[in-house]
């Protein structure tokens, strides 16, 4: 696939003069797109794109909620005197990512909400389907009414839309159409995978090797059960029951940050009202750049994240009892600080793979837009910058792969030179393509990846 964009500019330019006709599931996916990151349904200023950030992965950390302007309308809260109250806890908000939500009604909003973090919506075409219906937010139960993503864009828009802290449809915000709702689901299910990885991958970094073979031994680290090719879906003893829900014990963790710098904070009680104390999984190829961690981000670090797993919040937990009664020996899961980091290592460089997956396709994307449709080859060009950036960091937090950085940080370069150029665009954009796949090459063995991993 990346090879091909690797053409001189003369089909480019070809497609551009003479375009094909539109297909209607990519024009229904492009209005949902223009839609979540434009439309702010008559509410109060703020969009999907409000906290489902593009540059921040479709989520949103602390670390880009410190570089916006103080007119962003995610301080709504703190600008508009009708949401003074009761709407956001701006303190939280800033310092943790932290979003009030009211998912157990409305009718008591100064007792009963919960903070939570911002789930990314990446790869969600994988990560919802459960026996049990769809699974939305970071609980499950994200969505009012059938629980669907249709479902799950009305209930944001009822939560974090308002004008006023009545939230009545047509004084405080409108509805989404039933069009609207069908492309805001179309663009939702577009982003990132499409399907789960077939694992092993044949990993060529030793670190990274082993912490796949921890996560996939059942009896070891036992990751793989309930992110199985570490997605999103669980298979207990063999049966696939998709997206799961489980009380890992995050709730039970004593030291908070949170809480510690901003005081009592409500338990999250997760599915239900009420609730079950159950969260449901996360998929975790794009753990690495993704986090903070958990529903509360609670965890800083991917390997902060991979270490909880081996503590005794998880370990007293009902899902750590389930898996110790399931064990010979009656461990939940028991991994020293190498295996902690040979785990966090195999998942970093599984996101980097992803991040060189998605560039490539976004610069293939570019080289297709042509000379003329400079906005949409705009616009992948940058996608395609945030992937290998996304990349780079990734790896580089944990030391991993220098050589792989090496072809990732040309293909920025070349990157950026192709959103600089104008009649050169598509020679450029092939160039970092083909430096993209060099570096996948250095972090997985050609010829014998999965396709999803490419």
């Amino acid at each position: 696939m990346w090879r091909s964009i690797a053409l001189a500019a003369g089909p480019a330019w070809l497609a551009c003069t003479h375009p094909a006709p539109p297909d209607p599931a990519e024009a229904l996916v492009a209005a949902g797109e223009a839609l979540f990151f434009e439309e702010s349904f008559e509410g109060n200023g703020r969009t999907c794109g409000t906290c489902h950030r593009r540059e921040d992965n479709f989520g949103l950390s602390p670390a880009l909620i410190a570089t916006l302007p103080p007119d962003d309308p995610l301080f709504v809260a703190e600008t508009d005197p009708a949401l003074a109250a009761d709407f956001e806890k701006p303190g939280p908000m800033r310092d943790f990512g932290l979003i009030l939500e009211n998912l157990d009604g409305f009718e008591d909003l100064p007792g009963r909400f919960v903070l939570r973090g911002v789930p990314h919506v990446l790869a969600l075409r994988t990560s919802v389907a459960s026996a049990a219906g769809p699974r939305t937010g970071w609980s499950g139960d994200g969505s009012p009414g059938d629980g669907s993503l249709r479902s799950f864009a009305v209930g944001a828009v009822i939560q974090h839309f308002p004008r006023r802290l009545d939230r009545v449809a047509g004084i405080d915000f409108r509805l989404p159409s039933d069009e609207e709702l069908d492309a805001l689901e179309a663009f939702m299910l577009s982003l990132g995978r499409q399907r789960d990885l077939a694992l092993p991958l044949a990993l060529r970094s030793p670190v990274a090797s082993r912490g796949q073979e921890i996560f996939l031994d059942d009896s070891l680290g036992k990751c793989n059960i309930c992110h199985r090719n570490a997605g999103a879906n669980a298979s207990l003893v063999g049966v696939d029951v998709g997206n799961a829900s489980f009380d890992t014990g995050v709730e039970e963790l004593p030291d908070k940050p949170a809480r510690r710098v901003h005081g009592p904070i409500p338990s999250d009680d997760g599915f239900g009202f009420p609730g079950n104390g159950t969260f449901n999984t996360p998929p975790l190829v794009e753990a690495a750049d993704t986090g903070p961690f958990f529903h509360d981000n609670s965890v800083a670090t991917l390997e902060g994240a991979v270490a909880f797993y081996d503590g005794p919040a998880f370990a007293e937990s009902p899902a750590g009892r389930t898996l110790a009664s399931l064990d010979p020996q009656g461990i939940a899961i028991r991994l020293d600080a190498t295996q902690v980091e040979a785990v966090a290592a195999f998942l970093r460089v599984l996101n980097a793979l992803e991040n060189v997956r998605a560039g490539a396709l976004e610069l293939e994307r570019a080289s297709r837009a042509g000379t003329f449709a400079r906005a949409r080859g705009e616009r992948a060009l940058r996608q395609a910058l945030e992937e290998i950036g996304d990349a780079i960091r990734v790896l580089a937090e944990a030391g991993l792969h220098p050589d792989a950085r090496v072809h990732l940080g040309e293909a920025r370069r070349l990157a950026e030179r192709a959103r600089k150029a104008w009649l050169s665009r598509a020679g450029a954009a092939g160039a970092a393509a083909r430096e993209l796949e060099a570096a996948r090459e250095r972090l997985v063995r050609a010829g014998e990846e999965t396709d999803a991993s490419r």
